[in-house]
């Protein structure tokens, strides 16, 4: 079994704490807080041992009965991989304990490409990954955008991407966050991070991006465009998306048109906390004129990236050298069926 850490038990920490629970090959050995919390309370229940970075807090926890079974070091000390899921900025200054522990470590999209010096995305490098000790998972839109579009290059080659990413303003749990009422530009220039980071996983690929920030907490919505290097057919890429096992193909006959009837569908279906693994793009927005592909691609910001730091772990451990089966074994333990 790998013995994985997860540091930092918030919106991606729980989520991947749970989806590595659910794999046959993994096991938790503990996740980590920095104050007492509901999410605290959750890992108890969960059954899931509880470190803290500050020792100095442990009464503040056991006082609201919530055992702490020691510090982070010690925790990172019985891991085999940990999962950095602290917020941005943190995980680079945590990179120094990992080291001195001889511990594989994953960090996320919120810290920069140096702090790893390997980007991740499952459907694009994952051989690449195989028994290093630093991968950095990219963010949930530039793991949405790798899905596609290298898929697409696959099948016609690319000749450019143009991609403007619509963000939700905050994880719905987050009250401190705005905007309220206002459409914010993130940034002014252009491009935005997310062409940049897309080429630190698929470097060949020509990619301008624009972002801006919306008054919503659901999704991200991206509409997209791209020139291919051969003709396209609509039929074609509807089936690729529809085969592909981490996109989902928002059909026109479901009566879907926005991210909130798309969160509310996945809760319809069962999907734990209503999350979205896949990439959910809508069928009746692909348009294919010659080269050029255009279509939206809805991405739940909280969940996409779950699945690429489970097959990331697998990668890195290196007991599934197989993308594909990893893929396979991480949807399986989840129950994940694309809509």
């Amino acid at each position: 079994m790998i013995r994985v850490a997860i540091n930092g038990y918030g919106t991606v920490g729980k989520r991947v704490a749970d989806a590595v629970a659910a794999q046959p090959d993994m096991e938790i050995v503990g996740v980590s807080k920095t104050k007492p919390s509901f999410e605290a309370y959750i890992a108890k229940k969960r059954g899931f041992p509880l470190y803290i970075a500050d020792p100095a807090k442990r009464a503040a926890f056991e006082k609201l009965g919530l055992p702490v079974a020691g510090s982070v070091a010690e925790m990172v000390a019985r891991a085999d991989v940990v999962v950095d899921a602290t917020p941005g900025g943190v995980g680079k200054d945590n990179k120094n304990l990992y080291e001195k522990a001889r511990v594989k470590a994953i960090f996320q999209g919120g810290e920069d490409h140096e702090v790893a010096g390997f980007s991740f995305c499952s459907d694009c490098n994952y051989t690449l990954a195989l028994g290093r000790q630093f991968v950095r998972v990219v963010s949930c839109n530039t793991t949405g955008l790798c899905r596609i579009i290298n898929t697409l290059d696959k099948e016609y080659g690319i000749a450019k991407v143009r991609a403007v990413m619509v963000r939700r303003a905050s994880d719905p749990g987050e009250v401190k966050k705005g905007p309220v009422d206002a459409v914010v530009l993130d940034p002014v220039t252009v491009p935005s991070h997310h062409g940049p980071d897309v080429q630190t996983v698929l470097a060949h690929i020509p990619i301008s991006t624009m972002a801006m920030i919306v008054p919503t907490t659901f999704m991200h919505m991206h509409a997209i465009q791209i020139e291919l290097k051969k003709d396209g057919k609509k039929e074609r890429i509807l089936e690729l998306i529809e085969k592909h096992p981490r996109m989902g193909l928002v059909k026109g006959g479901l009566g879907i048109k926005s991210t909130a009837e798309l969160k509310e569908y996945a809760l319809d279906l069962g999907r734990p906390r209503g999350d979205l693994w896949e990439s959910c793009i809508f069928a009746d927005s692909v348009a294919v004129q010659g080269k050029d592909v255009s279509f939206f691609q809805a991405i739940h910001q909280e969940a996409d990236i779950v699945v690429e730091n489970v097959d990331a772990i697998r990668a890195m451990v290196g007991n599934v050298k197989d993308p594909e089966e990893s893929v396979r074994m991480t949807n399986e333990s989840l129950g994940f069926v694309a809509i």
